[in-house]
């Protein structure tokens, strides 16, 4: 029997991979939808190239998936169970980061 990883097994997640799992936690989106909540929220720009690279990876992972509807041409991707508690545990681990640095007076 194959054990199921657990989801700190995936940490840390590069940047382009955390915001694309956040993103894609309040709902289904497209790439370019990704692109657009994740400026929004940052006030950076990503990349198609950058985008569909971690987006591929994190589908090799099981951390999205497809959902097989279309937007017009555009595919739409969703959260699996395994991406919100990779998810949850990457928020955590960088929180306890921020709070070891504001213990140490840096923020």
């Amino acid at each position: 029997m194959t054990q199921r990883p657990s989801p700190t097994d995936f940490l840390p997640l590069s940047a382009q991979q955390f915001h694309i799992l956040l993103s894609l936690a309040r709902q289904d989106r497209h790439g370019y939808g990704v692109i657009q909540d994740v400026a929004a929220r940052t006030g950076q720009t990503m990349g198609t190239g950058t985008l569909y690279t971690a987006i591929a990876r994190l589908a090799d992972l099981e951390l999205i998936e497809d959902t097989d509807e279309e937007d017009g041409r555009r595919r739409r991707y969703r959260l699996t169970r395994l991406g919100r508690a990779v998810l949850r545990a990457e928020t955590a681990r960088l929180e306890a980061l921020v709070r070891f640095a504001r213990e140490e007076g840096l923020a």
